[in-house]
């Protein structure tokens, strides 16, 4: 229903919109919103717009610490027949226990008969997914629910015993025994005439040059009158003909330390046979600049990565804010806070109460809560446009909740009635200006 009013002749009139079934070029069916009518409405399909996958990207943390490459190739020594080779052994070492180290990897057991494996299941279980725990560069580990232990330096009782106090601490009873899974932080490096060039790991036994020469895959010489084991320990060279290794044991069993280099070496020339060592030391000190040059490096890659993805935002975003990008749009008419249009959002449904919460509302004082409809044209071209007024009494404020639940679809139309005291206070306003232009006309024809 319209309500107007008109006064013929002076072309002042007063008309207040509403919805109707009549009178529009386009059939009009209003459906009233129920739970029911809010499930047929949803059907119809809608698949909201997606951010550029620029919004999804992180700048990461790349693809891991770069490689240092191979070890350099030991240098080439001639066969040559050397003269008598001098015997020379490097002091005893003092061992002592194995002491833990940087990039070891420990386990936590629960010993055979333990009673309490239930308190422990949780840091056993992320010891299993992690494969044990990895002492880190500031020489601790990180147990779920306890936090970081220091145990560099350590050795396996006292870290033993350290752990324990933790785990107290923080209010568990465990019976286990913390053992070493992988040893990776003291090491001995084996090349030259063996099996397989390789660094063999101290381990809690004592390594001696006889075990770590048959790790190596064994000593590889046509002749032994020409071969020598050399060690390389703290700047000083040592050397032991392999004819008297092969016939005294307790040549076998020197006790190598962490950063002995051993070479197999076929030649009698010391000086020749020191390159290796040498090359030995630039090896390791490359690694330790490589991992800084390959931090710096991915932190600059992160932050390329990252202003690369902040450009094509911000480029979308003013793209948006230019109207160069196509969006759905829900429109407000009638008796709202602004007659605008709503942008649907990206990636989510937007509902009658989303947009008309988010647009400020409506104005009580002459909205009409109980008219307010969604004005949807079909999209079957069979129906010749009609449009379906979905009408919502929300003269009810129960009936808000009905608003929560009705999903827009593009170019829908939110429209809300005046209240009809205002229709006739707006009609009425206008009797002054009829009453003054009608006194105009009678003084003119005077």
């Amino acid at each position: 229903m319209t309500t107007a009013l008109v006064l013929s002749g002076c072309g002042i009139s007063y008309t207040s919109p509403t919805v109707s079934a009549t009178g529009s070029e386009a059939p009009v069916r209003v459906v009233p919103v129920t739970r029911e009518s809010v499930l047929v409405a949803n059907r119809s399909p809608y698949e909201p717009q997606s951010l550029p996958a620029a919004f999804f990207q992180t700048a990461g943390t790349g693809s891991g610490l770069r490689g240092t490459g191979a070890l350099p190739e030991p240098p080439y020594l001639p066969n040559e027949r050397p003269e008598q080779m001098e015997l020379r052994v490097p002091p005893e070492a003092n061992t002592g226990p194995y002491r833990i180290g940087v990039s070891d990897v420990l386990l936590l057991a629960t010993r055979t008969g333990g009673s309490t494996v239930e308190e422990l299941s949780g840091i056993l279980a992320a010891q299993n997914s992690r494969q044990g725990y990895t002492v880190r560069d500031d020489g601790a580990i990180a147990l779920p629910q306890v936090g970081t232990v220091q145990v560099a330096g350590l050795t396996v009782e006292e870290a033993e015993s350290r752990v324990f106090d933790a785990l107290v601490r923080n209010n568990f009873d465990p019976t286990f025994s913390l053992e070493v899974a992988e040893f990776n932080s003291k090491q001995v490096s084996v090349g030259g005439s063996v099996g397989s060039s390789l660094l063999v790991p101290i381990t809690l036994s004592p390594l001696t040059l006889g075990n770590a020469i048959t790790a190596a895959g064994g000593i590889m010489v046509e002749d032994e009158q020409f071969a020598s084991i050399r060690i390389y320990r703290d700047g000083t060279l040592y050397q032991i003909p392999l004819e008297e290794f092969f016939s005294r044991p307790d040549l076998q069993d020197i006790t190598l330390v962490d950063n002995d280099a051993v070479y197999v070496d076929t030649s009698y020339n010391l000086d020749r046979a020191l390159t290796f060592y040498e090359q030995q030391i630039n090896v390791q000190s490359l690694r330790r600049s490589a991992r800084t040059d390959a931090l710096a490096e991915l932190q600059a890659e992160i932050s390329l990565r990252r202003a690369a993805l902040s450009e094509q935002r911000g480029n979308y975003q003013t793209r948006l804010e230019l109207g160069a990008e196509d969006r759905d749009f829900v429109y407000l008419a009638g008796e709202v806070a602004s007659q605008s249009r709503y942008p649907l959002p990206f990636q989510q449904q937007a509902s009658l109460a989303d947009v008309l919460y988010e647009s400020g509302g409506f104005p009580t004082s002459s909205g009409d809560p109980s008219e307010i409809y969604v004005l949807r044209s079909s999209s079957n071209p069979e129906e010749f446009g009609a449009v379906t007024a979905w009408h919502l009494d929300a003269g009810n404020a129960a009936n808000i909740a009905l608003a929560t639940q009705m999903e827009m679809r593009p170019n829908d139309i939110i429209f809300i009635e005046e209240q009809p005291i205002v229709r006739w206070g707006r009609a009425i306003s206008i009797i002054p200006r009829v009453i003054g232009i009608g006194s105009s006309v009678s003084n003119l024809n005077n």
